[in-house]
């Protein structure tokens, strides 16, 4: 590890207390780490300010000491996102932690950004409202606005770069801006919004956010239905779709991965290619979607169909799907899980995930597939042995394979885990020549390379 000047701690001290100040070892290490299989390095310090302007005075002190930046949320992040390979300063944002305004005829909240999913939606249920966007782990908001995070509600509701009304950003030279206004639509100026949002943390430290919710839906409908292979159950979807049904949710589990449900879960349901399904509007309408529902997926053989409206059956489904990761790591213990993130055109989606599945088995590695299949997103789940060299090497392999498949077919490298450092050497083969424009915003707006350096896009640092 490298050793900061103490002035730069000293300069620390003068508008922050001792306990936002740590270089405890046990602290460092946490911050050190993701939820990802990339290799762990801790930072110098870590600091806990408590506003914008602890953070604009932080960040000015890193200015002057030529000293890395990485914000830090929760370390949930799944491509190594918030790891200091360079060391520095890791800024912690767990005291900005508050729900600051509910405008609620506007439907917009303005939150700080160490709150958390669940958080904000405990405190919008009083009015009525929920935030969408639900990645499946508790993650802070800014975190996911930093790595543009989706999830299962995005096919109807859209991913997070889509909620972002207006952000506050404090730049690599400490000033502080703010990116967007109130208003529902804008042609003023360059959208710096969605410059910010999946920008992870290279071009600024979000320090509020303002966000789009939706009134909570009158009615619910979750449903389970089972397909004899999973080219049928990506059909199904597409053919749901097509019919203009307003699906809130569709997610895909393959066989593989209802077995881990099942052992992880205690639940019985059948071990084929399945559909979790929500539906969101009123009880009428709803009556209508779920009947031509049952009528589309009967013609792409659906071997059977369960609807819960019940809260706590509805719950129960969802948590088993939400909990699959944590099911494959319960069932291999010792292993890492590795988690896959490509996106292609709904239209290739069957192909993709059948072309994982075999690349899976001839590789004969231990892995699931599961996506939000309403948006061609789709994750294989590997249980890797580390210390195993030939199985770490097949499983990048796998990861190469399936991302070449996705960017032949115009798709993506990540649909929603980001770039970070794991998905970086494929940033030239997806952009070509407008990697370049992003390296050159970067160096605009972060001449030092202070901010996060070493993600999203290959630079040297600089120092200047």
């Amino acid at each position: 590890m490298n050793t900061l000047d103490n002035s730069l701690i000293d300069k620390l001290k003068e508008f922050l207390t001792d306990h936002q100040v740590t270089t405890n070892k046990t602290i460092l290490e946490q911050h050190g780490k993701d939820e990802s299989y990339h290799g762990s390095s801790s930072p110098d310090l870590v600091v806990f300010p408590e506003s914008a302007d602890e953070v604009s005075a932080i960040v000015k002190v890193a200015d002057e000491h030529n000293t890395p930046i990485i914000p830090f949320g929760l370390g949930t992040s799944l491509e190594g996102h918030i790891i200091p390979y360079d060391h520095g300063i890791t800024i912690d944002f767990s005291l900005m932690n508050k729900v600051l305004e509910v405008r609620e005829k506007d439907f917009l909240v303005k939150v700080q950004p160490g709150v958390t999913r669940s958080m904000l939606n405990k405190e919008l249920k009083k009015y009525g409202l929920f935030f969408t966007v639900d990645p499946g782990a508790d993650a802070t908001l800014g975190g996911m606005a930093a790595t543009n995070a989706s999830g299962t509600t995005s096919v109807k509701y859209g991913v997070m770069r889509d909620q972002v009304r207006d952000l506050e950003v404090v730049l690599a030279d400490g000033e502080i801006i703010h990116t967007g206004n109130l208003a529902q639509k804008s042609s003023s100026g360059y959208n710096l919004n969605s410059l910010m949002v999946g920008s992870e943390g290279t071009l600024g430290c979000i320090t509020e956010l303002t966000l789009k919710v939706y009134g909570i839906p009158e009615h619910i409908v979750a449903a389970r239905a089972s397909f004899e292979t999973v080219g049928d159950a990506v059909e199904a979807v597409v053919s749901i779709l097509q019919a203009g049904i307003p699906i809130a949710r569709v997610e895909l589990v393959d066989e593989l991965s209802m077995t881990q449900v099942n052992l992880f879960n205690d639940t019985n349901y059948r071990e084929k290619p399945t559909l979790f399904l929500e539906f969101h509007g009123n009880e009428a309408g709803l009556k209508s979607d779920v009947e031509f529902t049952k009528e589309i997926v009967s013609d792409h053989r659906c071997e059977e169909i369960y609807f819960e409206e019940d809260n706590a059956a509805r719950n129960k489904l969802w948590e088993a799907r939400h909990n699959l990761a944590y099911a494959y790591v319960h069932g291999n213990p010792g292993k890492k899980l590795m988690v896959t993130d490509v996106c292609v055109p709904i239209s290739e989606l069957a192909g993709a995930i059948q072309y994982a599945r075999s690349q899976v088995e001839k590789l004969e590695l231990n892995g699931g597939i599961l996506g939000h299949v309403g948006d061609g997103n789709y994750h294989v789940l590997l249980m890797i042995d580390m210390n195993d060299a030939e199985e770490v090497k097949k499983a990048d392999q796998f990861n190469e394979q399936i991302v070449e498949y996705a960017l032949q077919r115009n798709g993506t490298c990540t649909g929603e885990h980001g770039v970070g450092v794991g998905k970086m050497k494929y940033q030239h083969q997806e952009h070509g020549r407008a990697l370049q424009v992003m390296e050159k915003i970067k160096l605009a707006l972060d001449p030092k390379e202070i901010l996060n350096p070493h993600k999203l896009v290959h630079m040297k640092r600089r120092n200047r």
